[in-house]
């Protein structure tokens, strides 16, 4: 059935829903488009019942539905239930979702006066300097808390990480986040953004949490080099080469960087998952072990 079709069933019942659809015109002034995604649409808005400027996410009826029919029979939450359970100083804070009047679910969240890391690290960004283990510590501790709470984020990227001009880092889209349990990890739902899917993943294999460590590091790779481990012009070529080559020395691109360092990114690259770190917790002590602090 999947949410939406739980929606309908919700308010086609004798009892009255105790979920009113919204009207989005009506409640929201929408201000600004802060961007769009698969299968969303992001503004900022001035929200009349909440009396405060939040960022209002409307996720695609159809594109949403389609994703959601892979977990029939499964009970899967919904987005908007995962988020709202979430509550963490390094993840985006949900302050409530609903269905609009067309059907399609919507969540009210916290307006980040922010850019995303994919910015910082595309422009070589001077926010950057001396403060990268400080920003990939506080991403470890938002995945460790989403892993502790029994999820996994699956479209861990520097776009999903929103750095504030104060420093404070924030993890957002949990749209294709799944209970960490075997009926949801089985062989065969490759879904993510390709430059950060694990091999496991790729092959459609079983996974675990340890396919957001692999993505991880990656993000952490591109953090300190500036580049990816592999390169493809195409998402497939890329995938590929996850399973079929290690990744590139970043002292290939870096070569003045120490040898703990480059030590640390090849391991959170490992394609085999054993070989990685373990935990994001593992990941974040390893950071703050560097003899260098002051990347």
């Amino acid at each position: 059935m999947g949410v939406f079709g739980s929606f309908r069933k919700l308010f086609s019942g004798s009892k009255k829903s105790t979920i009113e659809p919204t009207d989005i015109k009506e409640r929201f002034d929408l201000e600004s488009r802060l961007g769009q995604g698969s299968m969303s649409k992001v503004f900022r808005a001035r929200d009349r019942k909440l009396a405060r400027t939040v960022c209002l996410k409307i996720l695609d009826k159809e594109k949403t539905a389609r994703f959601e029919e892979r977990f029939l029979g499964l009970q899967k939450p919904h987005e908007g239930m995962i988020c709202q359970s979430l509550r963490h100083r390094n993840i985006v804070q949900t302050y409530e979702w609903g269905v609009t009047t067309a059907g399609e679910l919507f969540l009210v969240m916290e307006l980040i006066e922010g850019v995303g890391l994919n910015f910082l690290i595309e422009t070589q960004n001077r926010q950057l300097e001396g403060r990268r283990i400080a920003f990939l510590v506080q991403l470890c501790d938002a995945l460790a808390y989403v892993h502790e709470q029994g999820y996994i984020h699956r479209d861990i990227c520097p776009r999903n990480v929103l750095v504030t001009p104060n420093g404070l880092v924030k993890l957002i889209d949990f749209g294709l986040t799944i209970p960490n349990r075997p009926e949801f990890c089985k062989p065969g739902n490759r879904t993510g953004t390709a430059n950060y899917m694990a091999p496991e993943l790729i092959k459609r294999l079983h996974t675990d949490h340890r396919v957001d460590l692999f993505a991880l590091g990656v993000t952490t790779y591109e953090v300190f080099t500036g580049n990816r481990p592999w390169e493809g012009a195409q998402s497939l070529q890329t995938m590929l080469s996850h399973l079929n080559s290690p990744g590139r020395d970043p002292r290939d691109f870096k070569p003045d960087m120490d040898k703990e360092l480059a030590a640390l990114l090849m391991r959170a690259i490992e394609r085999e998952p054993k070989d990685r770190f373990q935990t994001a917790l593992e990941f974040r002590e390893a950071l703050k072990a560097l003899p260098r602090q002051d990347y």
